[in-house]
């Protein structure tokens, strides 16, 4: 008998054990994947690429700083943006 009660806390642990394992692999890991990948493509922005902000602004950048970027979004009409508010390279060169 009391091999029996010793193995049910595990028996009532394995559903949760089993649901965060699940939530790992769908949620948390292919976010962090992503994560990565956003950060590798802003390290590797250049002067003269097509961007999008998050914020759905089309530029091009003029100038590349530590934490911001400068877009020009038409003929004079210049603005300083943060980094991490571009979403993705228009046309990528490296691709």
């Amino acid at each position: 008998m009391p091999q029996q009660s010793a193995a049910s806390p595990l028996i009532q642990l394995f559903p949760l054990v089993l649901i965060f394992v699940i939530f790992y692999f769908l949620l948390i890991r292919p976010q962090k994947q992503k994560e990565k990948e956003h950060q590798k493509m802003l390290a590797g922005i250049n002067k003269n690429d097509e961007v999008v902000t998050l914020g759905g602004i089309h530029g091009t950048i003029v100038s590349v700083k530590e934490k911001t970027l400068t877009l020009r979004i038409d003929e004079n009409v210049k603005m300083e943006i943060e980094k991490s508010s571009v979403a993705y390279i228009k046309n990528p060169k490296n691709i």
